[in-house]
């Protein structure tokens, strides 16, 4: 009999190298420099995150099932160091936005998807959360300025979303866009950003199989600061591109124009690809620091996931795919 030989992915590890489930969720140690105050913090965003699940229709959902396609080759960031460091420009342009983020309103949320559609809808976000095939997966997230995750996320693919919305053969992207309100969002008053937040895909690289839409993290529905209750995770580009708090899903065919790439059109671009050789203005990007551990590792082309997506790409390296 031949043998089961199994083939893993560049980015896969072997079984028994898998943190435990028990190990990350168990885990409360913040990275060394946070001190005191940090400490306090960490555990008031943990609080109120908590407070959220409890009030959330969905909340008796999790935790999903695990994909075991979905492994790591490092520690999963602590639930309590990744919920006080978050990028969320709505509510502020600093790191420790998690207690501000608790203004965010996620009930009632309404999706609307239009555009280049078989039938426009409106659809709440817990319907939505009903029709879909739910789950769990570890991803990488590599973020710009040179540091990165490792996170539980749960939601579902974008995949079914966009067979779900039914796009006509004339959509060549897909643009998604954030909330706007002022009132609630602090962030928004910062008249020189062009709010509100959007970015885009191409339909190719929304019906990869890695384009995950997120609904959930460390096994209870997301954190305000996550970008509750609907975000975009795409672990293969920097994580600007994965868009939070989303309520708009729009089929277009022309290439849609992202919040970044509005703001900085000469250091940001549509595809915003991993690159450790292509470096950012300002900036190397040939290592990154692990936030939960300190450490600078380097980091991978296409944050690891070349295998699963570099053929988008194929015969596109003179242009502007990493920015």
């Amino acid at each position: 009999m031949a043998p089961n030989i199994i083939c893993r992915k560049s980015w896969e590890l072997k079984g028994l190298e898998e943190t435990p489930e028990s190990a990350f969720l168990n885990r409360r140690q913040l990275m060394a420099g946070f001190g005191a105050a940090t400490a306090i913090g960490a555990a008031g965003g943990f609080s109120a995150g908590l407070a959220q699940a409890a009030e959330d229709p969905s909340a008796k959902l999790y935790p999903f099932k695990r994909n075991e396609a979905f492994v790591l080759d490092r520690d999963l960031t602590p639930e309590d160091v990744n919920s006080t460091y978050n990028n969320f420009y709505e509510f502020g342009s600093h790191k420790q936005i998690s207690k501000a983020a608790q203004a965010l309103k996620v009930r009632p949320w309404t999706l609307t998807i239009d555009g280049l559609v078989e039938k426009p809808m409106e659809i709440g976000i817990d319907d939505l959360i009903a029709k879909m095939p739910l789950e769990e997966r570890l991803y990488r997230l590599r973020c710009v300025e040179a540091w990165s995750m490792t996170i539980p996320w749960s939601g579902f693919s974008l995949k079914s979303l966009v067979e779900f919305a039914k796009p006509l053969s004339s959509a060549k992207f897909v643009r998604f866009e954030t909330f706007l309100d002022k009132s609630m969002a602090s962030g928004q008053g910062q008249s020189w950003y062009p709010w509100p937040y959007v970015e885009g895909l191409t339909m190719a690289e929304a019906t990869n199989d890695l384009a995950l839409m997120v609904t959930g993290a460390y096994g209870k529905p997301l954190a305000k600061q996550y970008g509750a209750p609907l975000r975009l995770a795409l672990p293969w580009k920097y994580g600007f591109k994965s868009i939070k708090s989303i309520v708009k899903i729009s089929f277009v065919e022309e290439e849609p124009k992202n919040f970044w790439q509005v703001v900085g059109p000469n250091e940001y671009g549509f595809y915003a690809n991993v690159n450790p050789e292509v470096n950012h203005k300002r900036w190397s990007q040939a290592t990154e620091r692990v936030l939960h551990t300190g450490k600078r590792v380097p980091t991978l082309l296409y944050n690891g996931y070349g295998e699963q997506v570099a053929g988008l790409y194929a015969g596109m390296e003179d242009q502007k795919i990493w920015y």
